[in-house]
């Protein structure tokens, strides 16, 4: 199990650091703090800067992990309670928060700016709720399934529970999967592909599931609408509470924290294809499907998730035993820094393109290539259409 040529660490030599990654919803209490014994309005903006800017400087000077877990530390690691309370403590901390800013919104002392601010960091909050549902749903535990469907309820993309561990997961690093970007397709034209598609996965996939029991879309067990539900239900106590000038906030910090999972799906599989066998199924995933990163500080903030060539080829995994692998073709930086650089899409196919073509050889026709601009594609490397 152990990955070739990464050196083995302790039963878990940053074990202590794993609770670092609660700062992530609590930096939604920080802003006001922060603002009232500084007077500097800038730091209703503390979620951006945090995620854009200081956590890529800190990825820049701190570096990679290096470590891995040890095999005979497997099964230890996998069942220790205190991995699954860091992320169980991050749902209520995150609700606190929402409350407290649906508060500011719905008052008259903040400015528009400042609102904008602070829906900007709900929603890079949010955004990283979603990664901790990500983690809580792919448990078989019913508990932390439904703390999963609960963490999504700030952004309101429940379909997410449904689609990523039956639609991302079966069709990852294929034409076929929403939430794979191609080589050529931008950041922006990929948002609306990934978020439509996604959604319209989910609804099917979910659909297949309960007529294979025998049972209506409109269902208590449909899981769609349960976390749908979570959602109606949050922001409906929120408006009673603050009233209706806290909504337009709510909206936005909902759509910010979608693009910036979207912005991470785009990141972690752009260009990648996996083999197709000669029957036309593809193969099993395997980490060279999926962009991996061992940026210890992204890591800690993101439960693993940047190990993700691991996840998809060991999904069972919990994040505090996930490997990296040399297997996995590597990311020039963390996470936080690469969403910086989707945003510019020249940017991001200078320092993408040509790693998505060393990664298959110089083998272009063996990528994930964007329909639309494939004939060009293959003119620019001479290889016939």
């Amino acid at each position: 199990m152990q990955s070739v040529g990464k050196p083995k660490g302790s039963l878990d030599s940053k074990r202590h650091l794993w609770v670092l990654g609660l700062l992530a919803p609590a930096g939604c209490l920080l802003p006001s703090q922060l603002v009232l014994h500084t007077g500097l309005t800038v730091f209703w903006w503390f979620g951006p800067i945090m995620v854009l800017i200081v956590i890529p400087l800190l990825d820049l000077v701190i570096g990679d992990d290096g470590t891995n877990p040890r095999d005979e530390d497997y099964e230890a690691l996998s069942n220790d309670k205190y991995y699954r309370w860091c992320t169980y403590l991050f749902l209520p901390i995150q609700l606190f928060g929402l409350v407290v800013a649906a508060y500011m919104w719905a008052g008259d002392e903040l400015s528009i700016v400042d609102k904008v601010g602070l829906a900007a960091t709900l929603g890079f909050v949010s955004g990283i709720g979603i990664n901790a549902a990500h983690e809580l749903g792919h448990r078989s535990e019913r508990l932390e399934r439904w703390l999963a469907k609960a963490a999504l309820a700030q952004s309101g993309y429940g379909h997410f529970f449904v689609e990523h561990n039956r639609g991302h997961h079966a069709r990852v690093a294929t034409p076929a999967d929403p939430a794979s970007g191609r080589l050529g397709e931008s950041l922006w034209e990929f948002l609306p592909r990934s978020i439509f598609g996604s959604l319209r996965s989910a609804i099917q996939l979910e659909h297949v599931r309960l007529a294979r029991k025998g049972r209506r879309w409109l269902h208590p067990d449909n899981h769609i609408l349960q976390a749908w539900s979570m959602t109606l239900l949050l922001f409906g106590v929120l408006l009673v509470s603050f009233g209706l000038a806290a909504l337009p906030w709510l909206l936005l910090q909902a759509v910010i924290g979608i693009a910036l999972l979207e912005t991470v799906n785009y990141v972690e599989h752009y260009g990648l294809l996996r083999k197709r066998r000669a029957n036309g199924l593809y193969t099993r995933c395997t980490p060279r499907d999926s962009w991996n990163s061992d940026r210890l500080v992204t890591n800690i903030f993101l439960f693993h998730l940047q190990r993700h060539s691991d996840h998809h080829a060991n999904p069972g995994r919990r994040y505090q035993t996930l490997r990296s692998s040399e297997q996995a073709p590597q990311l020039p930086a963390g996470y936080a820094t690469m969403v910086v650089l989707a945003a510019v899409p020249p940017l991001w196919r200078a320092v993408m393109d040509h790693r998505v073509l060393a990664h298959y050889d110089g083998d272009v026709t063996r990528a994930n290539i964007q329909p639309r601009k494939r004939d060009r594609i293959l003119a620019d490397h001479k290889v016939p259409a």
